[in-house]
């Protein structure tokens, strides 16, 4: 059970969820630098881990006993940025700090051990090394005896990396089940659909291949989200991994599904158009578009 409150109904975390979107958009409108289409597409993902799932503390961020989350797509940090600070790892109005000089919200996430984010345990930016790196943690914490859990989040364009075949072999052949393993699978990266720069399908027969159990969702149904996470913590003996279908660019009309959003962040126009589209929460902006001039 997490140590922070957490928010148990679905129409809640849906809006806030939509909340985090509204915060990467102003985040990517203030530093008119960084990535937009998956951190809006995986804000589903992130707010039913850290609002409903992860066991957690943000006031305490290292305690012995907390799930490891490692997420292995570094440069979709906007998202995790958004949804710490919307956890309490760190105050809100620190997100309009991202990728500064000298700031900690640069565009791809460091750990607090080295002036870093708080809840962030690797740096990453290096595609194909997240699940190594979480599927080592697993081992370790089993060997310890600990009855801590490992959740990853990979990208499907990652997919094209050798390193994480390579660990997904390691952790069938261990038996490694203190983790679950979530694909951002959005169909796109930066320079094209992935089924055009490299064929994946298909791609839930090759994961079962490697001796994973494997769960396909709607990355974007709350519900599922977080009913898949939890019966995947059940299973015993294999490794598991749940394919998200995701759109890039999610609440967005001009960014959804559209490729070219993929490291591209909105102009002013753009962004009072998509904060538009996004309708407002009772959970509150960090920031209003037109003080823009002053920034």
């Amino acid at each position: 059970m997490s140590r922070n409150p957490q928010i148990t109904e679905i129409e809640e975390l849906n809006e806030m969820a939509r909340q985090i979107r509204r915060d990467i958009i102003h985040m990517l409108a203030i530093a008119q630098t960084g990535h937009s289409g998956a951190p809006l597409g995986m804000a589903d993902i992130f707010t039913a881990l850290y609002f409903n799932v992860l066991n957690i503390d943000s006031k305490n961020p290292e305690f012995e006993d907390r799930d490891y989350f490692f997420l292995s797509i570094g440069h979709i940090a906007p998202v995790w940025y958004a949804t710490l600070a919307r956890r309490g790892y760190f105050p809100i109005e620190e997100l309009k700090t991202l990728r500064r000089i000298n700031g900690r919200l640069q565009g791809h996430p460091a750990p607090l051990k080295t002036h870093g984010v708080p809840g962030v345990e690797i740096a990453s930016g290096s595609l194909g090394q997240g699940l190594s790196i979480a599927v080592g943690t697993a081992l370790g914490l089993r060997m310890n005896g600990k009855e801590n859990y490992v959740y990853c989040v990979i990208g499907d364009g990652e997919l094209q990396e050798g390193q994480l075949w390579e660990s997904m072999m390691t952790a069938a052949h261990h038996n490694v089940d203190n983790i679950t393993t979530i694909i951002d699978r959005n169909h796109c990266q930066i320079d094209n659909r992935t089924e055009q720069v490299l064929k994946l399908e298909p791609l839930a027969d090759k994961l079962k291949a490697f001796g994973w159990h494997v769960y396909e969702i709607d990355g974007h149904n709350m519900e599922e989200i977080i009913a898949t996470v939890n019966e995947s913590k059940s299973v015993k003996g294999k490794p598991k991994m749940i394919i998200a279908n995701t759109f890039m660019g999610r609440g967005v009309s001009f960014m959804e599904d559209n490729y070219k959003w993929h490291g591209v962040p909105p102009n002013l126009e753009q962004a009072a158009i998509a904060i538009k589209e996004l309708a407002p929460t009772k959970f509150g902006d960090f920031f209003d578009l037109e003080e823009m001039a002053e920034i």
